[in-house]
């Protein structure tokens, strides 16, 4: 139950700050409105490594079905604990949405663009394209896993782990993240687009459905390729 919870209140800490880093950035009337893609980044590094340092030693810090199912496939964690995870990232990013969308329910209001509002809680392409944008997220939580299983396995400090994933996920934000908005994690994509179908969000439009699978298998896959390459090469 203490990893249960320690992945459940992870999640929801991390979906919470980073996605309202994006609020704060996209939403009208926000006062750190049209601040730019170095808040959001920043934010949502920021919001990785907190909970890592909070929980780091209680449940490994997955937060993200693309890393619990990457370290499954590779050994490094156990099956029998897999589907635990999986409902408890789940649910800590449903609770964030929740309260991110009282948080600022005001700036829905004042916002009028449907997809502004959808970007708050899920992430969208910059140029629809299915393959490409398949292809993109696959990259992405390849480099998300690769990164991790080597950041883990050089064993250091336990407090230099989080500002090290820290760093990685600031980084793919930078340098990869402008074509999807960067899921690289189905729970923190899934569970907030339910919430945002399932809220009564002032204005608000299509959940974009059609488009949903993808910030989900991608990262699956690409999360898996990223953690066996890095087991096959250096282990």
């Amino acid at each position: 139950m203490e990893t249960f919870l320690a992945e459940l209140f992870g999640t929801f800490i991390m979906v919470l700050l980073g996605d309202g880093a994006v609020a704060n950035v996209i939403l009208k009337k926000s006062k750190a409105e049209n601040s730019g893609w170095i808040v959001i980044t920043a934010g949502w590094a920021f919001a990785v490594s907190l909970p890592v340092w909070i929980f780091g030693s209680v449940s490994g810090a997955h937060f993200n079905p693309a890393v619990t199912l990457g370290l499954a496939v590779i050994g490094k964690f156990a099956w029998s604990h897999v589907a635990g995870y999986l409902v408890a990232q789940f649910i800590g990013a449903f609770l964030a949405a929740v309260v991110l969308f009282l948080h600022f329910y005001k700036h829905f209001e004042a916002t009028d663009d449907p997809a502004t509002k959808l970007g708050v809680f899920s992430t969208g392409p910059a140029i629809r394209s299915y393959f490409f944008n398949f292809l993109g997220e696959f990259v992405n939580t390849f480099v998300l896993l690769f990164g991790i299983v080597g950041i883990v396995s050089q064993k250091m400090a336990p407090g230099l782990m989080g500002l090290a994933i820290g760093i990685l996920i600031f980084a793919i934000g930078l340098s990869l993240g402008g074509t999807t908005g960067y899921a690289i994690n189905p729970a923190r994509d899934l569970a907030p687009r339910i919430a945002h179908a399932l809220l009564p969000i002032p204005g608000k439009g299509s959940s974009d459905w059609s488009y949903a699978w993808i910030p989900v298998v991608a990262p699956i896959l690409g999360g898996i390729c990223g953690a066996l390459t890095y087991m096959l090469i250096f282990q």
